[in-house]
């Protein structure tokens, strides 16, 4: 499989915490997953064509004041998969690691693609919405949901997984509890090394170091929209020990931290 690495939507400025990368923004990194048989896989939606062109009514304007999205239609998965030779129907299928408004907006750009979310994110999201972080518009056209529930079973590296619906056993749902109410990584082999995606289990790559080291507005931003804070913090502890021991087969990203991104492209 071939993954390409997406930034769907960028939004505030940021500076690094230590001497060396330039500031910038902030990303909502996305995987566009190229399978042998089972069409391209997009993890993540980031913002979509309405979100550009309407961004008051479909993201909220709450969340346009505090994220300062910077609203480029150039952005858009839809546009990055036909600037690679694709069209929208060959994204057959849609991994959500969540459905805040900055992670599926660009589901109605795909109208008919199958939708795996956790269950549990499925029933938060369109119970609350509308909210800050959940907006109906982004759901409207009524996606193809493929919802799952974990349990105990199959473990990846000592996490809990899922195998999705049509999808090879080389992509698989890590849930990543803490953020939302069914948060979730998603795991993508490729060659000898597995990518996991992590969402928003975390923000800032130095967040999973030996020492911890969280970046002041990220941190601000994740734990002012956790849901369960001993939960988040204990995924966190996770991924770190996923690292440090696993390292060598294990590759992590999160959603958000532009500095990882720019290490994939």
């Amino acid at each position: 499989m071939n993954i390409h690495h997406l930034n769907c939507g960028s939004v505030r400025q940021i500076e690094a915490t230590y001497d060396g990368p330039a500031p910038a923004h902030a990303v909502n990194h996305c995987l566009l997953v190229e399978t042998d048989s089972d069409g391209l896989v997009l993890i993540e939606t980031g913002l979509g064509l309405d979100d550009v062109r309407n961004p008051g009514d479909t993201l909220g304007s709450d969340w346009v004041e505090m994220a300062q999205p910077v609203l480029a239609e150039e952005e858009t998965a839809i546009r990055q998969v036909a600037r690679l030779g694709y069209s929208p129907g060959d994204v057959r299928h849609i991994i959500v690691t969540h459905l805040d408004v900055d992670h599926c907006g660009g589901l109605p750009d795909f109208p008919d693609a199958q939708v795996h979310v956790l269950a549990a994110e499925l029933e938060a999201a369109t119970t609350e919405a509308p909210s800050f972080r959940y907006r109906p518009a982004h759901w409207a056209h009524g996606p193809k949901w493929v919802p799952y529930t974990p349990v105990p079973g199959e473990e990846w590296f000592g996490f809990t997984s899922v195998q999705p619906k049509g999808l090879p056993p080389e992509i698989r749902l890590v849930p990543l509890g803490g953020h939302t109410a069914g948060h979730t990584g998603v795991a993508v082999r490729e060659g000898d090394r597995w990518l996991l995606h992590c969402g928003d289990a975390y923000y800032y790559h130095r967040e999973l170091d030996r020492n911890p080291h969280p970046h002041p507005l990220l941190d601000l931003v994740q734990t002012s929209s956790e849901v369960h804070h001993d939960l988040r913090l204990g995924t966190q502890a996770r991924l770190r020990e996923l690292v440090r021991d696993h390292g060598d087969e294990v590759s992590v990203i999160s959603a958000h931290d532009p500095w990882e991104l720019d290490r994939y492209r």
